[in-house]
């Protein structure tokens, strides 16, 4: 059973340096309430109004490690008058409240694709539902928001494309097929020059890339989230209208483990979890066609049943798709009569069904 001694540990390692200060979370946590089936609720002293996102996001990478947890919940309070409270530390002023969600002109639908943890198949997944919508008769845009690792240049074969501006100096996505792309890939000398940044300048190149561009008209806007529960996520939720969210994982404990991270942070920013994704969930015999379940079966079934989820479609390990994706071809343009294009396409139908233009 976790204990308040290892809740407030976990909160003294996230610091709130991104506020310009140099406290952690314990240090803002006026109460902990912990009962025996391992319920929490955490009061917090907010210093500023509209950075409770901020402070959500914190809390899921703080106590994110503590399985024993059953549920968390956070009270917010604003500091009182002197005398009224015990003494908290004085957090500077961090200017004007956050700007109201904004909606990108000519988009009608945002749809996220995020994970816990890399490796999931998460961009993969990204493209050719964003290619199955095409193929569904929409205009659909791919927005590659994972800035330390864009990889959808490679798995559109799109690795020497770059963006242009127009004259009234706004970005042009890079269009395939039909498909406009939008990627911090398109503006960097090489695939091996590292994008060092956090924080501010992190918040303003994902504000840039969703409304600084000239997206035309979109029935559907893909976007392919970094790993993890951080600063691009938080972007997001604060700054952007979000029709919902969908969440890959594979089938392994440790897979899972992770996206729980990622929907409970869903959860907090009120984001709309459309449904799981379950990647490589079993493999398809080359010769013989016979399905085996390599890494294990029913777990990502159980979970979503337990979460109240839909499972949106299986996604199978076929050799033709990781030789499609390095080659730059969609599976579901290279190989349309493959399981793998017919679980996409199937994908694609339910976020149609759910979200319709």
């Amino acid at each position: 059973m976790v204990t308040k001694e290892e809740i407030l540990k976990a909160l003294e390692k996230e610091d709130l340096k991104d506020l310009g200060v140099d406290y952690t979370l314990r240090d803002i946590t006026k109460e902990v309430e912990l009962d025996e089936k391992g319920n929490l609720v955490l009061h917090i002293l907010l210093p500023k109004k509209g950075i409770e996102d901020f402070l959500k996001i914190k809390l899921t990478h703080a106590l994110g490690d503590l399985e024993e947890l059953n549920s968390v919940k956070v009270k917010f309070y604003s500091p009182q008058p002197a005398g009224e409270q015990k003494p908290m530390p004085q957090i500077p002023t961090l200017g004007p409240g956050l700007p109201p969600k904004r909606k990108i002109a000519g988009v009608k639908r945002i749809v996220l694709v995020g994970s816990g943890k890399g490796g999931v198949g998460k961009s993969t997944v990204a493209v050719n539902l964003a290619v199955a919508l095409k193929k569904e008769g929409f205009k659909v845009g791919l927005l590659d928001a994972d800035i330390y690792g864009p990889s959808i240049p490679t798995i559109l074969g799109l690795k020497n494309a770059v963006v242009t501006v127009s004259d009234d100096q706004r970005i042009l996505p890079v269009e395939k097929n039909g498909l406009k792309v939008l990627s911090i890939g398109f503006m960097l000398p090489s695939e091996e020059t590292p994008v060092i940044w956090r924080g501010a300048l992190l918040m303003k190149a994902i504000s840039q890339f969703l409304f600084e561009v000239d997206w035309g008209e979109l029935d559907y806007l893909v976007i392919d989230l970094p790993p993890g529960t951080g600063d691009v996520q938080l972007t997001l939720a604060q700054n952007l209208v979000i029709d919902g969210a969908i969440a890959v994982t594979t089938p392994q404990d440790v897979a899972l483990a992770d996206v729980k991270k990622a929907i409970a942070m869903f959860e907090e920013l009120s984001i709309p979890l459309l449904g799981l994704v379950e990647n490589m969930a079993f493999f398809v015999c080359p010769k013989c066609g016979e399905k085996s379940f390599i890494f294990g079966q029913g777990r990502v079934e159980e979970y979503a049943k337990q979460k109240g989820l839909k499972v949106l479609a299986q996604i199978p390990v076929e050799p033709q798709v990781s030789l499609a994706s390095d080659e730059g071809k969609p599976v579901v343009e290279a190989f349309e009569d493959s399981e793998t294009a017919k679980a996409f396409k199937k994908l694609a139908k339910e976020i149609s069904a759910v979200l319709p233009v």
